[in-house]
C-alpha cells in the first residue's frame, strides 16, 4: 500500500493534458476557433467546386485566387487601393455619425425635430445609397465629393435610427439621476444618454459601417475615388474588363478580409473595452 502512494502524482501528471492539447481545446471553445473552422470549410468547398467546374476563366480555384491576391499585394499595390477606399470611407463615416448624433440629440429635446427626423428616416432609410449616385455625379462630378454624398446617406439614417431607439430605451431612473444633478443639453446627452444607450449606438455603428463599405465598393465599380486614383472597386472593375477573373476574386477577397478585420477586431475590441467590461452586454 505504501509503495503505491508515490506513484499517484506521476499518474496524475501523465493523465493531465499538455500545453498543446489545452491550447487546442481552448481554441475549439473560443469563437475564433469556430470562425476559423467555418472559413476553412468554405475554402475547401470553394476549391472542390472550382476543380469540378474546371472553368478557371469563370470560377478560379481558391488556391489560384490566393495566388492572385499575393501577386496583387506584391506587384499591383492592392493595399494602396484598399487604403484609398478606406480613407474616403472614414471621412464620410465620421461625418455622417457626428451629424446623426447631433440630429438625434436635438430630437430628444424637441418634439418637432423628433417628428421631422422620424419622417426623414422613414423616407430615406429604405432608399439604397447607390441610387443617389447618378444625382451626386450630376451635382458634384466624378470625384470624392460624390462618394461622400452617398456614404453620408448610407450611414446617416440607420445610425440615427439605432441611436434614437437606444436613447428612447434609457430607463427613467437614469434620466432622473441626470436631472437631479442639473445636467442639461449636451452634458445630459454625453454623460447620461450616450453611456446608457451605448449597446444600441455600437450596433448602429456596425450597421452603418457595413452599409458604407458595400456602398463605396459599388460606387467605385462605376468610377474611381478620384480622377487620378481608384480604390478596391476600381481594381475589381479594371481586372474584370481585362478578363483577369482570379484577380477579380482576389479583389473581392480583400473586401471580405477588410470587413472581417473591422468587424472582428475593431468593433470587437471596442465592445470589450466598453459594454462588455461594464456588464451591459455578454
Amino acid at each position: 500500500m505504501t509503495d503505491l502512494a508515490p506513484d499517484r502524482p506521476a499518474e496524475n501528471a501523465a493523465a493531465a493534458p499538455g500545453p498543446g492539447a489545452r491550447a487546442a481545446a481552448q481554441l475549439r471553445r473560443s469563437g475564433l476557433g469556430r470562425k476559423l473552422v467555418v472559413l476553412l470549410a468554405l475554402a475547401a468547398i470553394w476549391q472542390v467546386a472550382a476543380v469540378l467546374a474546371d472553368k478557371p476563366i469563370l470560377f478560379p480555384t481558391f488556391t489560384a485566387t490566393m495566388g492572385a491576391l499575393w501577386d496583387a499585394l506584391r506587384n499591383e499595390n492592392i493595399l494602396l487601393a484598399a487604403w484609398t477606399s478606406l480613407a474616403v470611407l472614414l471621412k464620410g463615416y465620421v461625418f455622417a455619425s457626428l451629424l446623426a448624433l447631433v440630429l438625434v440629440s436635438l430630437a430628444i429635446v424637441n418634439s418637432l425635430v423628433r417628428e421631422g427626423l422620424q419622417m426623414l428616416i422613414a423616407m430615406f432609410n429604405p432608399l439604397p445609397a447607390i441610387a443617389l449616385l447618378p444625382l451626386a455625379m450630376l451635382w458634384f462630378g466624378l470625384g470624392e465629393r460624390s462618394l461622400l454624398v452617398v456614404l453620408t446617406h448610407a450611414v446617416l439614417w440607420p445610425f440615427a435610427l439605432a441611436t434614437l431607439s437606444g436613447f428612447d430605451s434609457v430607463p427613467e431612473t437614469q434620466r432622473l439621476v441626470g436631472r437631479n444633478y442639473g445636467l442639461k443639453g449636451p452634458a445630459y446627452v454625453v454623460r447620461i444618454l450616450i453611456p446608457a444607450a451605448l449597446p444600441s449606438i455600437l450596433y448602429g455603428l456596425k450597421i452603418g459601417w457595413a452599409f458604407a463599405w458595400r456602398t463605396l465598393i459599388a460606387a467605385e465599380l462605376v468610377f474611381g475615388v478620384s480622377s487620378s486614383s481608384g480604390g478596391l472597386g476600381w481594381f475589381i472593375f479594371r481586372n474584370r474588363n481585362e478578363l483577369y477573373t482570379d484577380k477579380v476574386f482576389a479583389g473581392l477577397a480583400m473586401v471580405i478580409i477588410i470587413g472581417l478585420v473591422i468587424e472582428g477586431v475593431v468593433f470587437r475590441l471596442l465592445e470589450t473595452l466598453t459594454v462588455r467590461r461594464w456588464g451591459m452586454q455578454r
